[in-house]
Protein backbone atom coordinates (compact mmCIF):
# COMPACT_ATOMS: atom_id res chain seq x y z
CA UNK A 1 0.00 0.00 0.00
CA UNK A 2 3.09 2.29 0.96
CA UNK A 3 4.09 1.53 -3.18
CA UNK A 4 0.66 3.79 -3.88
CA UNK A 5 1.55 6.46 -1.73
CA UNK A 6 4.19 7.30 -3.75
CA UNK A 7 2.03 7.43 -6.92
CA UNK A 8 -0.14 9.73 -4.91
CA UNK A 9 2.47 12.18 -4.10
CA UNK A 10 3.77 12.23 -7.55
CA UNK A 11 0.19 12.80 -9.02
CA UNK A 12 -0.58 15.65 -6.28
CA UNK A 13 2.65 17.25 -6.93
CA UNK A 14 2.27 16.79 -10.86
CA UNK A 15 -1.09 18.36 -10.52
CA UNK A 16 -0.45 20.96 -7.98
CA UNK A 17 2.50 22.12 -10.40
CA UNK A 18 0.56 22.49 -13.93
CA UNK A 19 -2.10 24.48 -11.92
CA UNK A 20 0.46 26.63 -10.78
CA UNK A 21 1.39 26.88 -13.95
CA UNK A 22 -1.65 27.62 -15.52
CA UNK A 23 -3.00 30.05 -12.96
CA UNK A 24 -0.13 32.35 -12.77
CA UNK A 25 1.70 32.07 -16.36
CA UNK A 26 0.42 32.88 -20.08
CA UNK A 27 1.62 30.35 -22.82
CA UNK A 28 4.77 31.08 -24.12
CA UNK A 29 5.78 32.69 -21.18
CA UNK A 30 9.31 31.94 -19.58
CA UNK A 31 11.08 32.74 -16.35
CA UNK A 32 14.73 32.65 -16.12
CA UNK A 33 15.74 30.35 -13.03
CA UNK A 34 19.16 29.29 -14.09
CA UNK A 35 20.41 31.59 -17.49
CA UNK A 36 21.21 29.25 -20.53
CA UNK A 37 20.64 26.03 -18.46
CA UNK A 38 16.81 26.07 -16.48
CA UNK A 39 13.69 27.78 -17.10
CA UNK A 40 10.24 27.71 -16.32
CA UNK A 41 8.10 27.90 -19.86
CA UNK A 42 4.73 27.49 -19.92
CA UNK A 43 3.74 25.01 -22.72
CA UNK A 44 0.78 23.04 -23.90
CA UNK A 45 1.10 19.68 -25.55
CA UNK A 46 -1.66 17.80 -27.02
CA UNK A 47 0.17 15.41 -27.88
CA UNK A 48 2.70 12.41 -26.75
CA UNK A 49 6.29 12.76 -26.09
CA UNK A 50 7.71 15.76 -28.49
CA UNK A 51 4.20 16.27 -29.86
CA UNK A 52 3.88 12.89 -31.66
CA UNK A 53 0.60 12.08 -32.21
CA UNK A 54 -0.74 15.17 -31.95
CA UNK A 55 -4.50 14.65 -31.33
CA UNK A 56 -4.64 11.18 -30.87
CA UNK A 57 -6.67 11.61 -27.32
CA UNK A 58 -8.61 8.56 -27.55
CA UNK A 59 -5.13 6.42 -28.59
CA UNK A 60 -3.98 7.99 -25.00
CA UNK A 61 -6.83 7.36 -23.00
CA UNK A 62 -6.98 3.30 -24.17
CA UNK A 63 -2.95 2.78 -23.83
CA UNK A 64 -3.52 4.66 -20.16
CA UNK A 65 -5.78 2.66 -18.93
CA UNK A 66 -3.66 -0.54 -20.39
CA UNK A 67 -0.83 0.64 -18.99
CA UNK A 68 -2.60 1.43 -15.29
CA UNK A 69 -3.45 -1.85 -15.15
CA UNK A 70 -0.79 -3.46 -15.98
CA UNK A 71 1.33 -1.71 -13.77
CA UNK A 72 -1.25 -2.33 -10.65
CA UNK A 73 -1.42 -5.94 -11.76
CA UNK A 74 2.53 -6.18 -11.88
CA UNK A 75 2.64 -4.37 -8.51
CA UNK A 76 0.29 -6.46 -6.39
CA UNK A 77 1.70 -9.86 -8.19
CA UNK A 78 5.27 -9.97 -9.73
CA UNK A 79 6.78 -6.55 -7.71
CA UNK A 80 5.47 -8.10 -4.05
CA UNK A 81 9.02 -8.26 -1.98
CA UNK A 82 10.87 -6.50 -4.09
CA UNK A 83 10.94 -2.52 -3.27
CA UNK A 84 13.04 -1.44 -6.00
CA UNK A 85 10.70 -2.59 -8.49
CA UNK A 86 7.59 -1.65 -6.24
CA UNK A 87 9.32 1.65 -6.26
CA UNK A 88 9.61 2.08 -10.05
CA UNK A 89 6.20 0.53 -11.02
CA UNK A 90 4.94 3.41 -8.19
CA UNK A 91 6.82 6.74 -10.23
CA UNK A 92 5.38 4.75 -13.27
CA UNK A 93 2.34 4.87 -12.31
CA UNK A 94 1.90 8.28 -10.55
CA UNK A 95 3.21 9.98 -13.89
CA UNK A 96 1.09 7.95 -16.09
CA UNK A 97 -2.36 9.42 -14.00
CA UNK A 98 -1.02 12.51 -13.91
CA UNK A 99 -0.67 13.24 -17.44
CA UNK A 100 -3.81 11.34 -18.20
CA UNK A 101 -5.64 13.78 -15.48
CA UNK A 102 -4.30 16.44 -18.12
CA UNK A 103 -5.65 15.15 -21.36
CA UNK A 104 -8.99 13.92 -19.41
CA UNK A 105 -9.56 17.41 -18.05
CA UNK A 106 -8.03 19.93 -20.52
CA UNK A 107 -7.67 17.96 -23.45
CA UNK A 108 -3.42 18.85 -23.40
CA UNK A 109 -0.68 18.09 -20.95
CA UNK A 110 0.82 21.61 -19.21
CA UNK A 111 4.44 21.25 -19.41
CA UNK A 112 6.61 23.89 -18.26
CA UNK A 113 10.04 22.56 -17.23
CA UNK A 114 12.33 23.96 -20.02
CA UNK A 115 15.99 22.77 -19.84
CA UNK A 116 18.96 23.98 -21.95
CA UNK A 117 21.85 20.63 -21.76
CA UNK A 118 24.94 20.99 -23.22
CA UNK A 119 23.48 23.92 -25.41
CA UNK A 120 20.35 21.55 -26.82
CA UNK A 121 16.93 23.06 -25.80
CA UNK A 122 15.81 20.05 -24.47
CA UNK A 123 11.82 19.22 -25.11
CA UNK A 124 9.81 21.35 -22.36
CA UNK A 125 8.35 18.53 -19.72
CA UNK A 126 6.48 18.36 -16.49
CA UNK A 127 6.84 16.20 -13.49
CA UNK A 128 4.75 13.37 -14.56
CA UNK A 129 7.43 13.19 -17.16
CA UNK A 130 9.89 13.47 -14.54
CA UNK A 131 8.34 10.81 -12.76
CA UNK A 132 7.92 8.32 -15.62
CA UNK A 133 11.58 8.94 -16.83
CA UNK A 134 12.83 8.10 -13.25
CA UNK A 135 10.02 5.03 -13.35
CA UNK A 136 11.95 3.44 -16.28
CA UNK A 137 15.32 4.43 -15.10
CA UNK A 138 14.35 2.45 -11.72
CA UNK A 139 13.51 -0.49 -13.51
CA UNK A 140 16.07 -1.20 -15.81
CA UNK A 141 18.03 -0.97 -12.51
CA UNK A 142 15.80 -3.62 -11.28
CA UNK A 143 15.59 -5.59 -14.20
CA UNK A 144 19.84 -5.62 -14.53
CA UNK A 145 20.02 -6.36 -10.78
CA UNK A 146 17.64 -9.83 -11.27
CA UNK A 147 19.17 -10.72 -14.77
CA UNK A 148 23.01 -10.52 -12.32
CA UNK A 149 21.02 -12.27 -9.57
CA UNK A 150 20.47 -14.93 -12.14
CA UNK A 151 23.87 -15.23 -13.63
CA UNK A 152 25.16 -15.50 -10.03
CA UNK A 153 22.65 -18.48 -9.22
CA UNK A 154 23.31 -20.39 -12.38
CA UNK A 155 27.08 -20.28 -11.60
CA UNK A 156 27.00 -21.61 -8.40
CA UNK A 157 24.92 -24.62 -10.20
CA UNK A 158 27.73 -25.55 -12.43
Amino acid sequence: MGYYLIALFVIILDQFTKWTVVRNMEIGESIKIIDHFFYLTSHRNKGAAWGMLEGQMWLFYIITLIVVSGIIYYMQTQAKGKPLFQVSLAFILGGAVGNFIDRLFRKEVVDFLDTYIFGYDFPIFNIADSALTIGVILLFIQMFKEERKEKVSEHGKS
